[in-house]
């Protein structure tokens, strides 16, 4: 009788657990673009199967794949497909699950140079990338995270380094206790993530001080306070409601040159830098100091793959310090001095073959598409008796309101059990809406019409409620 050793080097051996896992996954693949969004009632009940005391001995890779097949891939939301419109979560680009597939054999943890050549060496080279699709100085530094909750963490984590430096206080060294009190500034529209980085971050929610946004979520920036060098000022590259985005122009420049550190949640909407239609909604960020930004969002790598940017990699690098005397420092990038983590998979090798593929050309059609889709949407909802677009369609979000909370909430309940898309719900100007996030490559006009057929049908079925 074989040793569990044994049983698995001989299963990597004949490859039998790879080729049963990819063939699960081509067929997964043949069928999720037609199927409904949610799964099934039945495929719900059947995960029921999952639910068991850890086993005793070792188990049966082909049955457990079998079974991860059944009952898991039945009752996976369809994400890749092009009729996913609820939390703005990206499909994946088939050059990227390709890559995944690969570099997840690979199992790399690019935390140093000598732990992962290639990992290091594509970071570099997709940093360098991102300055030049982002018109960002040459000296920007990129950390590969997990996601723009990470990112901004980073972000701020950076800018509370700079900024207590100015002030003549090393936070490293001393902590925040008895150290100069800084400032944090943002619009009252900002994302749960950015207020949870503050948390994090020692400042305190209940010391942010808040600024009046307008009709579409975007700070008003005669309502920003006069700045200084005790100051972090967070700005918002597409609203999660609205997908507004805050006036860099008349903000950015004017906050540097008073001192501020000005931080930038772009998750879904800094893509928009890199094109050639939608450019003119980022115009002035280069000025800010730090940006956040999601891959698995608008470029559409699979999750998980976040970055944070910085125009002062010693405040990004001192702010995650990292030491240790077992520590190899490579000749070329050591990952880890740009995030918190020092193990994490090597989400850069997806990364990097999405950039590859796309190219510069390929970034802005698969963005504008993607505002052209939610534009298509707006128009057809729009005609449609009993539903009403409230934001300017300025990128890739829809808010969709009926009559009455009542009957929005009934309709959106109507829409996703018939799961023909899946919508999700948000709260504008203290009334109930529906909110369409369009951000998959795969999304096509005729689902489009789909999504708003059922939109229609849905809401007829709430009114007889």
């Amino acid at each position: 009788m074989k040793n569990l050793q044994e049983q698995m080097l001989q299963e990597l051996e004949t490859k039998s657990d790879l080729t049963a896992a990819h063939d699960y996954a081509k067929s997964y693949i043949d069928t999720v673009f037609g199927r409904n969004v949610y799964p099934s009632e039945e495929a719900l009940e059947n995960l029921k199967h999952f639910e068991e005391n850890l086993p005793e001995q070792s188990g049966n890779s082909a049955q457990i794949l079998e079974q991860l097949n059944t009952h898991g891939g039945s009752a996976t939301v369809a994400t890749l497909g092009g009729r996913y419109f609820g939390f703005v979560n990206g499909s994946s680009l088939p050059i990227t699950l390709a890559a995944k597939s690969l570099s997840t054999v690979w199992d790399q943890a690019p935390a140093m140079q000598v732990l992962s050549p290639i990992g290091s060496k594509l970071e570099s080279v997709v940093e360098q990338w991102l300055q030049q699709l982002f018109n960002l100085a040459d000296n920007t530094a990129a950390g590969f995270v997990s996601g723009t909750s990470l990112a901004n963490f980073c972000g701020l984590a950076a800018g509370r380094f700079h900024q207590l430096e100015k002030l003549g206080w090393n936070v490293n060294e001393n902590g925040l206790n008895g150290s100069p009190k800084l400032r944090v500034i943002t619009g009252n529209q900002a994302h749960s993530t950015v207020i949870k980085a503050i948390s994090l971050l020692g400042f305190g929610y209940k010391n942010i001080e808040w600024v009046d946004t307008d009709d579409q979520g975007r700070i008003i920036p005669s309502q920003i306070p006069e700045l200084d060098d005790s100051c972090i000022l967070i700005l918002q590259a597409g609203n999660v409601n609205s997908g507004s985005f805050d006036d860099f122009e008349a903000i950015c420049k004017k906050a540097a040159e008073k001192g501020a550190w000005i931080h930038i949640d772009g998750a879904f909407g800094l893509w928009a830098r890199a094109t050639k239609n939608l450019s003119h909604l980022t115009h002035g960020m280069e000025h800010a100091h730090s940006w956040a930004v999601d891959a698995h969002k608008t470029l559409n790598t699979p999750y998980d793959s976040g970055i944070v940017l910085c125009k002062h990699p010693e405040a990004l690098k001192s702010a995650l310090h990292m030491t240790g005397s077992y520590i190899v420092k490579g000749e070329e990038r050591d990952g880890m001095f740009y995030t918190p983590e020092m193990s994490r998979r090597a989400r850069i090798i997806e990364l990097w073959a999405a950039l590859k593929y796309l190219g510069r050309e390929g970034v802005t059609d698969l963005v504008e598409t993607m505002h052209h889709m939610a534009t298509k949407f707006k128009n057809e909802i729009s005609k449609i008796a009993g539903f009403e677009v409230l934001n300017d369609v300025v990128f890739n979000q829809v808010l969709v309101q009926c009559e009455t909370d009542e009957l929005t909430q009934n309709t959106m309940f109507n829409i996703q059990q018939e799961r023909v898309c899946w919508v999700g719900g948000s709260q504008w100007k203290n009334r109930k809406v529906i909110r369409v996030s369009i951000c998959s490559w795969a999304t096509t006009e005729d689902d489009i019409s789909k999504a708003v057929a059922s939109f229609k049908q849905s809401l007829a079925k709430a009114k007889k409620q």
